[in-house]
């Protein structure tokens, strides 16, 4: 008996142990257990199947597959294509070389027919930097007369500036033009009054009228001009110069346009005084001096620097006795390096001269270098002999040709050995130059220009054709150090004022990590499309004097050029012919790219990179090879070689393409063909996906737009309504000299034209040189294709289906809050239909302006690809800042329609839709209950790339998934869920410090502990001033108003002061951040470890169940989606500080201390084709005498005299 009552007792007892252990917080025994695999996997089934039937309706996906099958599929031939598109650049290219030649004839005889004309000092012309505009107030007349100008000797000249009527054109990127006059601009270091200056912009305004038959000729010309030697550029058609940068540094003669066409390839050895007089001013000229030859110098010029005193060194350690290619990023190192120079004892000039002439010989017989001309520039304060050994030994071996010529720059007002430094300049075939100030540097140093041109001069009628490596038009990449000092010092701004409002939570180490990554975040916004920049190629020609004395000077008038934009050229590649995920780029003769998809060449939106023009094709197309940064694969430089030498030619390779901000990656097997663009040193590279891209669509030939209008069909009713568009950057049709306000207007205008009777297809998109041109053009191919897309799709943007209050879109509609679906086809339109229009009545609008790019578009590429993962499945996606955002997110959901026929298929259009976040997580809760609302469970929805579509915490939404849990992502990587795919950035910005560490310059300057002591006294000031405006009851006033809190009231400041008075560890720690910690941009090679879904149907880690905490998870794929379901346990132990992330990670090279990228590229240099013309020599060089000025000795009267007086009283 007792026992029947005990029994029940112990069962009690037992069930509320149980119970405590059940529910106590730290107990963990066989958690894992909890996660029911079946009930998971009922989840990921249920929800795959909700988000399908809803994209299968509101897209109407059959439907639009139906409409494609009137379409054939064929095989696209990327050797025809890659032909075809040369051809066309070719003649496109043509055609500007036509012009520059005109634009040449006609200075060369200008000026001739002009040479006995007088200076008019008075002239006016239409200055870039002062002309008006009608209604512009106009400068008074300056009274009274001029002062003296001090440096030229003579009155100031004032001449009222010229007015000229300005209209925005949309082909010169809407600046104000003219296109009846040409305009002047001036660099700031030329004097525009200065007889030999004014006279050049007198003769040279008769080229207007060859400017304004060039245009009428080709209308699609962008801006011509003429560089003349003596500094100015004259423009067509004139435009204002612009004034929104702090100082004007364009300088034509410095631009590589010009340069390659006024002098051949050079090898340049710069040697630099390092003898203990080489002080103060001395020292600055001089190192102004190297500077401003080295922004003379290409990418197809080659140099190094020394500086001398017992011994010879380089700038640059690791460029010892080679010389280096001439690209802004070593121009940059060798700058840095004479920036830390400091002179030390006495110049051995023979070792210098010794030692430059064996690194020019070693270039030119190990065929390395420019193998064209080469010389030798000597800045210094004067030689102690004239070196007339070292010479006979190297460069008189083969009278009267001299190999290497010599240019000499005297530094110092006080010299008095300047014979044996100008007889070297004069004896070799060079110039000699005296310099005593740092504002005659750039135009003493340009002398040397002239000089290296003299064989093209003599030669008279060989002028080459130079094409320029793109760059960003009349930028200067010293602007790019200047906008990052100006963004360092908004930054510092912003610390300032939030430490205002929020005081010591700023020092908090989570907000100071924020702040931090905020900034570093910025850094990696790199847009390969950006309209800050205008990026081009220019070819140019050089401009002989043809006057008969000319030949005892040889001089050059200067050098005419024509600009071509990137985005013209690209308008004829046609990329509908290449596909989805196809592509086409241009490689130089260098290797570069000229444009590439990957090319990226600027940062935080609108800073040029250092090396921004320099990228070589091998550094954008990156095997999927897994070697380690910069172990270029041997196929792929074998490629790269075939590419340069214009080679025509094909082949396949596996690449990792990164897409998205670079935050995705796929790994495709691609084709990839290549032939040379004749006439030019340029070859077109084309590019697209083995596995979708070897067929196309196409029409059949019933379907012709021509037997569709004898039909009696309008092709324009295709095109009714505004829920379509068309690819902004396509070319379709284009009538010359005819602009519309967007190019949807420019294709009915068009198809309206197509219509009329006796329409005829324009043979070429581009016209034949030298002088007829097209007045319309067209891609017939394109055009065909988007008339059959717009009529089977026409049904797509009407309300058909949703008309009905009854209908089940209704339902979908409310419980998904789907706002758009749309439709994009491969001929580059773009339809849609808009949902909730009475509540949301700009929906259709948002969507079309940033989705109307078509195949071009994020969503269309992944929805491609997934096609071959799973054949039905959607693609979804959030943005990557959603979880930061404080409005609706929405989730886009897209799905690729292919057509099949013959065995062949192709992608035909993609259909999507876009539906609210708030209500995919809610379909979400309701599927799961509240099983993922528990503590003990975390419910995410990842996508392919391992970005959290769908998790508890919604401020996750977006991000990548290894930085929200790392412990449980590495085990994904681990099970083979998802693999890592790393992904090197060899185009990438980093910031080292601007600090001097150089002990050398503090022992040497005195004054450098004068500044220390300085800084200090700055920093204590501004101390002082935060504090009092933090007690100012004015002040507070002012900063509370505008930097108020949430709650609408400014926390009270706080002083932390110890008894002593003196400053809290808080305190101290601010006062760092008032301090202007300056970085300096440097490029970099960065590397991201990017992650995609094993897409194995079958993986066997989708049948696991989970089992305490080693597996403390279940993960399984949502079918019909490039989605996984994954149930983490949260009881499990794990390491919080395991973080995986895709941001970009510096490449540590292993470099020694002195060693930087620059040296790791130059051990690892690649292959270049040199340039074809090379006029390096002329007979009748060695009659020219004409090299510098020789130092004058002024002697002063007053002095003279009392001199006199004194020495008879004395």
């Amino acid at each position: 008996m007792a026992w029947s009552w005990t029994w029940p007792c112990w069962r009690l007892c037992l069930s509320l142990i149980s119970m405590l252990i059940w529910h106590a917080p730290c107990a963990n025994l066989q958690p894992a257990e909890n996660i029911n695999y079946n009930l998971v996997h009922s989840w990921a089934d249920k929800l795959g199947m909700e988000l399908f039937h809803l994209g299968d309706f509101i897209t109407r996906r059959k439907e639009v597959q139906e409409s494609f099958k009137e379409a054939k599929v064929v095989q696209r031939t990327g050797a025809s294509i890659v032909d075809s598109m040369a051809k066309e650049i070719e003649m496109m290219m043509d055609l500007k070389v036509s012009a520059v030649r005109r634009i040449m004839d006609t200075a060369e005889n200008t000026a001739l027919s002009h040479q006995n004309d007088m200076a008019d000092k008075m002239f006016s012309y239409y200055n870039a930097k002062e002309m008006l505009e009608p209604g512009d107030p106009v400068p008074p007349i300056p009274t009274p007369a001029p002062d003296m100008d001090k440096d030229i000797g003579e009155p100031l000249i004032y001449v009222q500036p010229k007015v000229v009527v300005l209209e925005p054109r949309p082909e010169f990127h809407n600046t104000p033009v003219n296109f009846n006059v040409s305009s002047v601009h001036v660099p700031v270091n030329v004097f525009d009054r200065a007889p030999d200056v004014i006279k050049a912009i007198q003769w040279s305004e008769n080229l207007d009228q060859i400017f304004r038959d060039n245009y009428k000729n080709d209308p699609t010309l962008s801006w011509q001009f003429f560089g003349s030697s003596t500094g100015f550029m004259r423009q067509f058609p004139a435009s204002k110069w612009r004034k929104d940068v702090p100082v004007d540094l364009y300088d034509c003669r410095l631009r590589s346009w010009y340069m390659e066409a006024a002098t051949s390839p050079k090898d340049v050895v710069i040697l630099m005084d390092g003898s203990g007089s080489m002080l103060g001013q001395r020292l600055d000229i001089a190192k102004h001096v190297v500077n401003t030859i080295l922004d003379t110098l290409g990418t197809n010029d080659f140099v190094n620097i020394f500086t001398f005193d017992k011994e010879v060194n380089p700038v640059v350690g690791c460029f010892e006795d080679t010389l280096i290619q001439a690209t802004l990023g070593n121009i940059r190192e060798l700058k840095e390096g004479i920036e830390n120079f400091g002179p030390k004892s006495i110049a051995n000039y023979t070792a210098a001269l010794t030692r430059a002439f064996e690194i020019l010989e070693e270039a030119k017989s190990s065929s390395r270098g420019a193998q064209c001309n080469q010389a030798i520039m000597i800045i210094g304060d004067g030689a102690p002999e004239n070196n007339r050994e070292v010479f006979e030994l190297h460069n008189w071996r083969d009278p009267p040709y001299k190999p290497v010529r010599i240019f000499t720059y005297l530094i110092g007002k006080e010299v008095a050995n300047w014979d044996d430094i100008r007889w070297m300049a004069c004896e070799n075939q060079g110039y000699y130059v005296h310099l005593s100030d740092t504002a005659e540097v750039r135009e003493m140093v340009l002398n040397y220009i002239p000089v290296m041109a003299r064989p093209l001069v003599l030669g008279r009628h060989d002028h080459p054709v130079i094409w320029s490596q793109v760059y960003a038009d009349i930028e200067d990449t010293k602007l790019s150090d200047h906008l990052w000092e100006i963004k360092q010092c908004e930054e510092q701004k912003a610390d300032v004022l939030e430490y205002w409002q929020v005081h010591d939570r700023m020092l908090e180490p989570s907000e100071m990590h924020r702040r931090e990554y905020r900034r570093i975040k910025e850094t990696w916004n790199q847009p390969v499309d950006s309209n800050v920049y205008q990026f081009m190629t220019t070819v140019s020609m050089p401009i002989y004097d043809r006057r008969e004395n000319a030949t005892k000077i040889a001089n050059i008038l200067g050098v005419a050029g024509t600009d071509v934009p990137i985005n013209e050229i690209k308008k004829l590649l046609s990329p509908f012919m290449l596909g989805v995920n196809g592509y086409a780029f241009i490689v130089t003769n260098n290797g570069y790219v000229l444009f590439h998809p990957d090319f990226r060449p600027i940062f935080q939106g609108y800073i040029l990179k250092p090396a921004y023009n320099s990228v070589d094709m091998i550094e954008v197309e990156l095997l999927d090879d897994d070697r380690p940064a910069r172990d270029f694969n041997p196929v792929l430089m074998t490629i790269r070689d075939s590419i340069i030498n214009q080679s025509t030619n094909s082949k396949w390779m596996l690449v990792k393409n990164h897409f998205d901000e670079m935050k995705r990656v796929n790994r495709i097997k691609r084709q990839y063909y290549w032939t040379a663009i004749k006439n030019t040193p340029f070859t077109l590279v084309i590019s697209y996906p083995e596995q979708y891209g070897v067929s196309r669509i196409d029409i059949r030939s019933e379907q012709d737009i021509h037997r569709v209008n004898i039909k009696g069909t309008n092709i324009r009713s295709f095109f009714d309504g505004k829920r379509w568009k068309i690819h902004p950057d396509w070319l379709f049709c284009k009538q010359s000299n005819t602009t519309f306000r967007t190019p949807e207007i420019e294709l009915l205008y068009f198809l309206e034209r197509m219509s009329e009777p006796g329409w005829r297809w324009p043979a070429s998109r581009s016209a034949m040189p030298p002088e007829h041109t097209a007045a319309m053009f067209c891609d017939r191919q394109l055009m065909q294709a988007l008339v059959f897309d717009a009529r089977v799709t026409e049904w797509f943007s009407k309300n058909t289906s949703f008309n009905s209050k009854d209908d089940k879109g209704n339902e979908f509609k409310q419980r998904f809050g789907v706002t758009v679906a749309f439709l994009a086809t491969h001929s580059g339109l773009t339809r849609w239909h808009e949902f909730n229009m009475a509540e949301e009545p700009g929906v259709g609008e948002t969507f079309s302006q940033n989705n109307k790019r078509a195949i071009d578009e994020i969503w269309y590429k992944r929805a491609v690809d997934q096609h071959f993962v799973r054949e039905e499945s959607f693609v979804y996606s959030v943005p990557f800042d959603a979880g930061e955002s404080n409005s609706e997110i929405l989730v886009t959901a897209s799905h690729a329609i292919f057509h099949n026929e013959g065995g062949r298929s192709a992608p035909a259009a993609v259909v999507g839709f876009q539906f609210q976040h708030s209500a995919l997580y809610k379909l979400f809760h309701n599927i799961t209950g509240n099983a993922c609302a528990v503590d003990d469970k975390d419910c995410y929805i990842l996508d392919n790339n391992g970005y959290v579509i769908i998790s508890t915490r919604v401020h996750e939404t977006g991000r990548f998934f290894g930085e929200v849990n790392g412990a449980i992502m590495k085990r994904l990587l681990e099970e083979n869920v998802y693999k890592r795919v790393v992904v090197y950035d060899y185009q990438a910005v980093c910031f080292e410090s601007r600090g001097d560490n150089n002990a050398s310059s503090m022992l040497l300057s005195p004054l450098y502990h004068v500044l220390r002591m300085s800084k200090w006294l700055l920093h204590t000031a501004l101390w002082y001033i935060v504090q009092l405006m933090q007690l100012a009851t004015g002040v507070s006033a002012h900063y509370a108003e505008m930097y108020s809190d949430i709650n609408g009231t400014e926390p009270e400041p706080e002083h932390h002061h110890n008894g002593h008075g003196k400053k809290s560890d808080s305190e101290e720690h601010w006062l760092r951040y008032l301090t202007l910690h300056r970085t300096r941009l440097k490029s970099c090679d960065m590397q991201r470890e990017l992650y995609t879904l094993y897409n194995e149907k079958d993986n066997v880690v989708y049948n696991m169940t989970a089992h305490a905490c080693e597996r403390p998870f279940v993960v399984l794929p949502i079918p019909f989606s490039n989605l996984i379901l994954l149930v983490v346990d949260q009881l499990c132990p794990r390491d919080a500080a395991l973080v995986l992330t895709v941001n970009p990670q510096t490449i540590d090279y292993h470099l020694s201390v002195n060693d930087s990228l620059a040296c790791y590229k130059h051990a690892r240099e690649f292959n270049r084709m040199r340039p074809q013309s090379c006029i390096s020599r002329h007979a009748n060089e060695s009659n020219i005498k004409l090299c510098g000025k020789a130092c004058s000795l002024y002697a002063n009267l007053s002095l003279l005299l009392l001199c006199h007086i004194l020495s008879r009283w004395l």
